[in-house]
């Protein structure tokens, strides 16, 4: 059975925050906690969207009024899947168990190669 590594985009929503930089550190942070020790294996970071006018990227970040929503994107490997599908499945449920209430969607989902599997 084929190996996947899956990636869900999670918007998190962080209050009581100055800046951009301290929701993004919060949002980490918070999302960090909800995931370990259990799940140490789920990679977290800030996504990227893409400005629509010139095309270069910043963080998806947003404040106003103190409150901010993070958009953190969330990698995982899935081993012994049956399918893409399956493997997406699998992450969406794993680490929706441990974000209880926090929107995910997948945005990217490719098969390893057996060394990566390996190095991993």
């Amino acid at each position: 059975m084929p190996n996947y590594k899956v990636v869900l985009e999670a918007a998190w929503l962080v209050k009581d925050v100055q800046s951009v930089d301290d929701a993004m550190s919060v949002a980490i942070s918070e999302a960090g906690k909800r995931l370990n020790p259990k799940m140490d294996y789920v990679e977290v970071e800030v996504g990227s969207t893409f400005c629509p006018f010139c095309g270069e990227p910043f963080d998806s970040v947003f404040v106003v009024a103190n409150t901010g929503i993070v958009g953190l994107l969330l990698e995982m490997r899935v081993f012994n899947a049956e399918s893409k599908e399956h493997a997406e499945r699998i992450a969406k449920k794993e680490i929706g168990k441990a974000l209880k209430d926090v929107p995910l969607k997948v945005v990217e989902t490719s098969e390893l190669n057996p060394e990566e599997k390996k190095s991993r």
